[in-house]
């Protein structure tokens, strides 16, 4: 079967790395770029490939010679249908083509500390197969995070990935994590199904590697909202949530699963 997902590649470099930073974007502005600012700070340029999985900016924040400058490896752009699903499993088309070992995840409008990758990377080589990030455990950090995000992930959407997946996991909303390339091609996986093309593959992979036998984890994390002005996110309204515990409760009951 074709891969359904079409997009174009712009290669700033070969690959460098065994890991590779997935990191999906759609008109992000300044902010991505200030993500990257601190990813190349802390040296994250040097530890992992950054690939862009572009969902068609039309703000000007994708420019090649720009993100060159801010040590991008390579900006992928969909030309077809879908949302975030439809990007990451883009990302990671192009990224397990590659060949790499380990595929880090984390959300391109610049709330997550893009500076521990260091500590997804640890956990890939010791072994792990699912890496989640955290702000809900000790050393992780929580800021401004809006009392019904708050309410929603611990109260209902953990607790029931927790109980699909049988082990506790505290921050399953949160797209910074990683993934083996063991997990990811495992037969009774199969990510880039076009199955997913809105918020299905993260729900879908939080609960599958420990199913299958696989070994997860979390590891502390800061997601820091801004304290005053519009919350960056791209669920918001009553159908954007609505939609979240749709795929919450489809992906618990196995639906996604190959059949």
């Amino acid at each position: 079967m074709s891969f359904d997902v079409a997009y174009t590649i712009t290669e700033f470099a070969p690959r460098s790395s065994d890991y590779c930073l997935l990191i999906p974007v759609i008109n992000e502005g300044a902010r991505i770029l200030t993500e990257l600012g601190r990813a190349q700070k802390a040296g994250v340029d040097k530890m992992a490939d950054i690939i862009l999985c572009d969902g068609g900016s039309t703000d000007g924040s994708m420019k090649p010679d720009t993100l060159k400058l801010y040590g991008v490896n390579t900006l992928l752009v969909k030309k077809s249908a879908g949302r975030q699903g439809a990007q990451l499993r883009m990302g990671l088309h192009f990224a397990l083509a590659r060949g790499y070992k380990g595929f880090l995840t984390i959300d391109g409008n610049n709330k997550d500390s893009i500076e521990d990758v260091p500590r997804f990377i640890e956990k890939l080589k010791e072994g792990y197969d699912l890496v989640q990030g955290s702000r809900f455990i000790k050393g992780g950090k929580a800021i401004n995070t809006p009392m019904a995000r708050f309410l929603g992930v611990r109260l209902i959407h953990a607790p029931v990935i927790s109980a699909a997946a049988g082990q506790w996991f505290t921050d399953t909303t949160n797209a910074y994590r990683a993934y083996s390339r063991e997990y990811l091609t495992h037969p009774a996986v199969q990510p880039l199904r076009p199955i997913f093309m809105g918020y299905e593959l993260l729900a879908y992979l939080s609960i599958r590697a420990t199913r299958l036998g696989l070994k997860a984890c979390e590891v502390p994390v800061t997601r820091a909202y801004p304290a005053s002005g519009r919350t960056p996110t791209k669920i918001s309204g009553f159908k954007g949530n609505s939609d979240l515990l749709k795929v919450l409760f489809a992906a618990a009951t196995g639906k996604y699963d190959p059949k």
